[in-house]
């Protein structure tokens, strides 16, 4: 997701599309585990871990600089609850606060926040047209100034008109959606919205890299240029969530009849 425009509007061919099987294994081995969310328990997400991003982002940014349409909830179990062990994010179609969907964005912000590590999320996606489910990553203090100069982390994006697609991206000054530079790659996995996936990370000081199930997606290297293409040494928090619409995931429009929908999660996992 993007904290501004994310002018995505390009094919497969230009975002790398490579095959499952085409990825490579892991060369850094994070051992201790730093941070767990295990979803043992029912009701709302547990508060020592997890706040909420709320309602629409305006009036400083509106849909959240990407004009979307969904309104963000917290504490409301109908958008974000644990149940059956997973974490389920739904958005729905419903008049409420002024929109026409509601969903949820969960962030670890000042209660999950790492520099390095690889972190590993096992989830099944929601599916249809008009959605956009991402699992990512942010600056915790924007050291570096605004968006997108203190950078983003994608470590897992899907919109709804491309249903098996996976896309991993990172954004920097140098290199981000506003400029159509970002370093985005992505895959074709079937059954992201039946089957559960394990999205990962690894970051380095020298890279950081994606996977799904094991198999690498993308790869970022640090070209020691400086700060405009690496703003990467600072902590980072994680975010889950649906957006509804956008200029990237709306861009055929909202397909009304999927609703609801929910991104599950079985766990997240923090290696360091």
């Amino acid at each position: 997701m993007k904290k501004l425009v994310f002018a995505m509007a390009v094919s497969a061919l230009a975002l790398g599309f490579i095959s499952c099987t085409a990825g490579s294994k892991s060369k850094t081995q994070f051992r201790k585990k730093v941070w767990a969310e295990e979803f043992n328990y029912s009701g709302l997400p547990d508060s020592s871990k997890w706040s909420y991003d709320r309602g629409t982002g305006c009036p400083d940014l509106c849909g959240w600089g990407n004009n979307e349409l969904q309104f963000y909830t917290w504490n409301r179990t109908e958008n974000a609850r644990v149940e059956n062990g997973k974490l389920i994010i739904e958005t729905r179609k419903e008049d409420f606060q002024g929109s026409k969907y509601t969903s949820a964005r969960l962030v670890t912000k000042q209660k999950g926040d790492w520099k390095y590590g690889r972190i590993e999320i096992r989830a099944k996606l929601p599916a249809g047209r008009g959605l956009w489910p991402a699992i990512w990553m942010l600056p915790t203090r924007w050291e570096y100034g605004g968006w997108p100069r203190s950078g983003e982390i994608d470590i897992m994006e899907n919109v709804g008109y491309w249903p098996d697609s996976v896309i991993a991206t990172v954004h920097t000054e140098a290199y981000n959606g506003m400029k159509g530079t970002q370093k985005t790659k992505g895959i074709h996995q079937p059954g992201i919205a039946t089957a559960y996936h394990i999205y990962s990370m690894e970051w380095t000081e020298n890279e950081i890299s994606f996977y799904v199930d094991g198999k690498e997606v993308n790869r970022f290297s640090n070209d020691r240029t400086g700060v405009d293409a690496w703003p990467f040494d600072k902590e980072f928090h994680l975010l889950l969530n649906i957006a509804v619409g956008g200029n990237w995931g709306g861009k055929f429009g909202v397909d009304d009849a999927v609703f609801p929908q929910r991104m599950e999660v079985d766990w997240v996992r923090v290696y360091q």
